[in-house]
C-alpha cells in the first residue's frame, strides 16, 4: 500500500499489521572510494548542501574514506570496499544508487546524467549477481528513484517513508514499493530545498528514529513516527540538521555511526537520548567529503 494517510498507516500498527519481523540491520556494508573526489557541478543544481566554490581535496577525502571503513570495522561489520572512478565523483555515495533486501539487489534511476552512469557500472552488480541475489534493474524504467536518499526504510517493518522532491517520481515511488517488498510506503512532501529524506530522517535500527521536523511540509510524518518508535524520536534543531546530524546510520542495535561534524553539532540533551535508547556512538571526519553534499549515512550501502 502506498499512501498519504496517516491515520491508515497508523491504524495498521494498533491492528498489529506492522509487525517487526524483517531483519534491522544489515549483515555487512558496501561503500565506494572516493576516487579523484571533486563536487559535481551536476548534482549541485539542485543539491543545496553543496556549494562548488569550495576546493575539494582529493587526498584528504580518502583518507578520510578509509578511516571511516577503519571505525565500521574496529565495530565487526563486514566492508566490502569498490574502486572509485574520477569521472563520477558522487559515487562515493552508492546508497544512491545500489541497496538489497535478503536476496535481492536494487539499482536506482538517477536524476542526473553523470549519476546515472554509475548505474551502469558492472562490479556492484556482479559482486552481488554473483553470490545469488537477484536484479532488479530501476535504472532502464521510466522513472526516477533515488533508492534510499528519497526513501527511508523501517526494515524490520517494511516501511518505508518516502518525501518528494526532485529525486523521485509518482513511478519512482511505484517501483521501490515493490522492488524492496515494502508493506506500506508513507508518502510526504519535503520543504523547499531538501532534495532527499535520509539528510532529514533516519530510522535507528527500526526501534527510534532521527528527523529535522520543520524540513517536512506535512505534520502528519511526525505523528505516525511518534507512535511507532514511542518515546523514541528525537528531534533535530536546525544546527544539527545543517550538520548532517541526521545523515547517520544505526549498523547494529547498539552501534550508531555520525560524522563528526554532525556529533560536534550535537546538543547535549540529543547525545543524552541517542545514548539513553542504548546507541554507542561512533564518528569519524568527512568534512571534506561532506563538501559534495551528503555524508556518513549517504557513504554506506547496506547488505541484507
Amino acid at each position: 500500500m502506498i499512501t498519504r494517510d496517516v491515520n491508515w498507516l497508523i491504524g495498521e500498527l494498533e491492528n498489529g499489521r506492522l509487525v517487526p519481523d524483517s531483519p534491522a540491520v544489515p549483515r555487512g556494508v558496501f561503500m565506494v572510494e572516493p576516487l579523484d573526489f571533486r563536487i559535481d557541478t551536476e548534482s549541485a543544481t539542485d543539491n543545496l548542501y553543496m556549494n562548488i566554490a569550495r576546493h575539494a581535496d582529493a587526498d584528504r577525502a580518502m583518507e578520510q574514506y578509509i578511516n571511516l571503513v577503519s571505525v565500521i570495522r574496529e565495530r565487526g561489520i563486514v566492508v566490502k570496499s569498490f574502486v572509485g572512478n574520477g569521472s563520477t565523483p558522487d559515487d562515493v555515495f552508492p546508497n544512491n544508487v545500489f541497496a538489497t533486501i535478503p536476496g535481492r539487489l536494487i539499482v536506482g534511476h538517477m536524476l542526473h546524467p553523470t549519476r546515472q552512469q554509475e548505474a551502469a557500472r558492472q562490479d556492484i552488480r556482479e559482486f552481488f549477481t554473483n553470490g545469488g541475489y537477484e536484479l532488479v534493474d530501476l535504472s532502464d524504467q521510466d522513472c526516477i528513484a533515488e533508492l534510499t536518499g528519497p526513501l527511508v526504510l523501517d526494515r524490520a517493518r517494511r516501511v518505508g517513508y518516502c518525501g518528494m522532491s526532485g529525486r523521485v517520481d509518482e513511478a519512482g515511488v511505484r517501483a521501490m514499493h515493490q522492488a524492496f517488498d515494502l508493506r506500506c510506503t508513507l508518502q510526504f512532501d519535503l520543504a523547499n530545498g531538501e532534495y532527499h529524506t535520509n539528510v532529514i530522517l533516519a530510522v535507528l535500527a527500526s526501534r527510534a528514529c532521527v528527523v529535522h521536523e520543520p524540513s517536512i511540509e506535512e505534520g502528519g510524518l511526525i505523528r505516525a513516527l511518534s507512535a511507532i518508535y514511542q518515546g523514541q524520536v528525537l528531534k533535530l534543531d536546525q544546527v544539527e540538521k545543517e550538520a548532517f546530524a541526521g545523515n547517520c546510520i544505526a549498523l547494529t542495535d547498539q552501534d550508531l555511526f555520525i560524522s563528526q561534524t554532525a556529533a560536534d553539532a550535537l546538543r547535549l540533551s540529543s547525545r543524552r537520548l541517542l545514548e539513553s535508547w542504548g546507541f554507542c556512538i561512533h564518528t569519524a571526519p568527512l568534512d571534506e567529503i561532506e563538501k559534495a553534499g551528503g555524508s556518513l549515512r549517504c557513504m554506506v550501502a547496506e547488505i541484507f
